[in-house]
């Protein structure tokens, strides 16, 4: 008799792409490309049968629906594909920047209103953890050639109460981690890595990851490899990995993963046990409560999933890079007036997008609405200054940073996405030669 995984891979191809509730997961990255009908989004998940095998092989087998057995064996992956001692997978990206910021402050006894040094432009997820977890954040105006933090303007905005740098890559392209590194170890703080848009891209042949003490991953539709939501916590201190787990569970003691959690005794092997200290009983450690924690697990679906792009992981890198270079190609070679922002000799980017930057604001404005109107998606270089927005405005004058004020002005992206296919990307090109300023 076949396997579940056999049938259901069976059934899948019976139906095949021509099923409307199927279509768009099964087979969808090989389907002809409709110019007159179809859009070109900015990015989208890179999937075939197998995550949906995974999904339905895992919802109707599986020992757990939440956080199980699948999403501890994909931590384990994670962590071997990208050089960690350990990771903890939660529920989205934020989720992940938001207990790795809380479990950094407790294991390195940060204090509340000590500094992490960060930049004002990109997603608010760098900075709302800072916040809520009673820190400072200290900004940084941008440097317009790679549109990360100005290196050369940090040292003097570090002071006694600086504990770190929170680094969040512009749609993957690092900083100059060697330069970025000197400053860590000279002032002896830590660097902090939102690796949210760069999964997989390294300096000096090295991973992003290792230069830091901890890093944040976003499994969102529209990232490298996605899980549908979901994020990850990574960290070669395992007691750092700890720390954001039990935040993630609740701010349980417990440490158990995975099939750990059938066991009687669980890992410690005294489960029931004296654990609390004015309790004179035996307590089950699953409802011992070390941190003020949250309920940030992710399904265990989600782990299946996660584990099927991994082995995708090489091929959207090099996909990514390549279209990143066509495309780089096509706004250089048929459009004036624009630049794109390049990477760092010792980088190599896992592209997130195509950053453009226009020479004047009507140029973005007239190219960002033809692309548009051509079914050809843009995005913002995320939110511009934050400090132009209503729930950061009270942070600090926005206007003591004109060069990020400059993003929503002159900035915008589009994709590199491995989704794209020959016909995507000659259509693309046949766009931009017929634009006109006029």
């Amino acid at each position: 008799m076949s396997s579940l995984n056999e049938q259901i891979t069976s059934f899948l191809e019976s139906v095949g792409e021509d099923n409307d509730i199927l279509h768009f997961l099964y087979n969808m990255n090989n389907k002809k490309f409709d110019r007159k009908n179809q859009s070109i989004y900015y990015s989208g998940p890179f999937w075939d049968n197998k995550e949906v095998v995974a999904i339905i092989e895992t919802l109707l087998s599986g020992k757990w629906l939440v956080s199980g057995e699948k999403v501890n064996k994909f931590e384990r992956q994670f962590s071997k594909k990208f050089g960690h001692s350990a990771s903890v997978m939660v529920n989205s990206g934020s989720s992940a920047n938001l207990v790795m910021i809380a479990a950094l402050k407790k294991y390195f006894d940060w204090h509340d209103d000590d500094e992490i040094i960060v930049s004002p432009v990109g997603f608010p997820t760098t900075i709302a953890p800072l916040l809520q977890n009673n820190l400072t954040p200290v900004f940084i105006d941008i440097d317009i050639k790679d549109l990360n933090f100005n290196l050369d303007e940090i040292e003097q905005k570090i002071t006694k109460k600086t504990k770190g740098i929170f680094v969040s890559p512009v749609l993957g392209n690092p900083p100059d981690m060697d330069q970025l590194t000197d400053l860590a170890k000279k002032h002896n703080i830590e660097i902090i890595l939102d690796n949210c848009d760069s999964l997989g891209s390294k300096w000096n042949d090295s991973d992003l990851s290792s230069y830091a003490v901890a890093s944040s991953c976003s499994f969102y539709p529209a990232h490298h490899i996605t899980t549908g939501e979901g994020g990850m916590v990574s960290s070669n201190i395992e007691e750092i990995v700890d720390l954001a787990r039990s935040f993630a569970w609740w701010g349980r003691d417990c440490y158990c993963v995975g099939s750990a959690n059938l066991l009687t005794n669980g890992t410690c092997k005294k489960r029931f046990d004296k654990w609390l200290p004015d309790v004179d009983i035996l307590i089950d450690h699953k409802y011992v409560f070390s941190n003020i924690g949250y309920n940030l697990k992710p399904l265990d679906m989600q782990g299946a999933i996660g584990i099927e792009q991994l082995l995708k992981f090489d091929d959207i890198h090099k996909m990514r890079r390549l279209n990143k270079r066509i495309i780089s190609e096509f706004f250089i070679k048929h459009i004036k007036g624009v630049r794109i922002v390049e990477e760092h000799k010792k980088a190599e980017t896992s592209w997130f997008g195509v950053p453009v930057v226009c020479d004047t604001p009507l140029i973005k404005e007239k190219l960002v609405k033809y692309l548009e109107d051509n079914k050809i998606q843009t995005r913002n270089y995320f939110a511009g200054n934050i400090l132009q927005h209503p729930a950061y405005s009270h942070l600090e004058d926005a206007s003591s940073y004109p060069i990020s004020n400059s993003v929503l002005r002159n900035i915008f992206f589009v994709g590199c996405s491995p989704t794209y296919s020959d016909e995507m990307l000659e259509y693309i090109e046949s766009v931009l030669k017929n634009f006109s300023l006029n």
